[in-house]
């Protein structure tokens, strides 16, 4: 691991972005004593930065009243990196050649906050399809990446979902109970992908999975979707394997 142990020369800024660069790097709430371990700042210090970094929106207090996650303004800036990236070739010729072999609409999404934002996308030309359009919020709870979402969180924080999550019903076959979702999500982290069988717009199917970083973490989730009258749920299954090389590939370049 990187020597993270700032200088005493270190400014306040530079001890921001370390503070910040601890917390992504554990992808999980963490107190100001557990983020100091690494930085090994006097306890004045870190708890006056880590303050200030709440008051500023970078930082949001969990409910415990004493770890923290990346706040809205953090969660923004992560968004406008992504959105900022749309224009990274490679990165969408991995969607381009998963087109090229389901030959309906294919995504890119990435988590933000209760839901996921739609970044990427080559759409189908078909008449008949299903737009959502690039910076679109999605429910976690109804969409095949919004599961795999789920299933990928570490389980104190699936639970937190569970606890504090409107499970609205967008369709008569939306998932929007507690139990049926935990459920669900079980089975999606056995087999490692979801579907969508028309619970979030009726008359589209679709299939999700991770694009994962080398400590099992999703950086992004890669979706191809379609409407039921062209693409059956067998159909939809046949195309899993184009779906996880293409999620391979993405995740080599992010």
């Amino acid at each position: 691991m990187k020597d993270m142990h700032p200088s005493s020369g270190t400014s306040p800024s530079l001890r921001n972005l370390q503070i910040l660069e601890v917390l992504a790097r554990a992808a999980r709430p963490l107190t100001a004593t557990e983020i100091n371990a690494e930085l090994g700042l006097p306890k004045p210090t870190i708890h006056r930065l880590v303050a200030n970094l709440e008051q500023e929106g970078y930082l949001s207090r969990q409910i415990d009243g004493r770890s923290f996650l990346p706040g809205h303004k953090l969660r923004e800036m992560m968004l406008g990196v992504m959105h900022a990236a749309q224009f990274d070739l490679p990165r969408h010729d991995v969607l381009v050649r998963l087109f090229e072999s389901v030959g309906e609409t294919c995504s890119i999404s990435i988590p933000e906050g209760d839901s996921l934002v739609y970044v990427d996308r080559v759409e189908t030309p078909w008449p008949l399809r299903l737009v959502i359009a690039l910076g679109t919020r999605v429910p976690l709870h109804a969409t095949a990446a919004g599961k795999v979402c789920l299933a990928f969180m570490n389980p104190g924080s699936f639970e937190h979902y569970l606890r504090h999550a409107r499970l609205r019903p967008h369709t008569e076959r939306t998932l929007s109970s507690a139990t049926a979702l935990r459920e669900e999500i079980r089975r999606i982290r056995e087999q490692g992908y979801a579907t969508d069988e028309e619970e979030f717009i009726p008359g589209m199917v679709g299939a999700s999975v991770p694009a994962l970083d080398g400590r099992g973490r999703v950086l992004a989730l890669l979706t191809f979707h379609a409407p039921i009258q062209r693409m059956s749920m067998q159909a939809v299954m046949s195309h899993l394997p184009a779906l996880r090389r293409a999620a391979a590939e993405l995740a080599e370049l992010i």
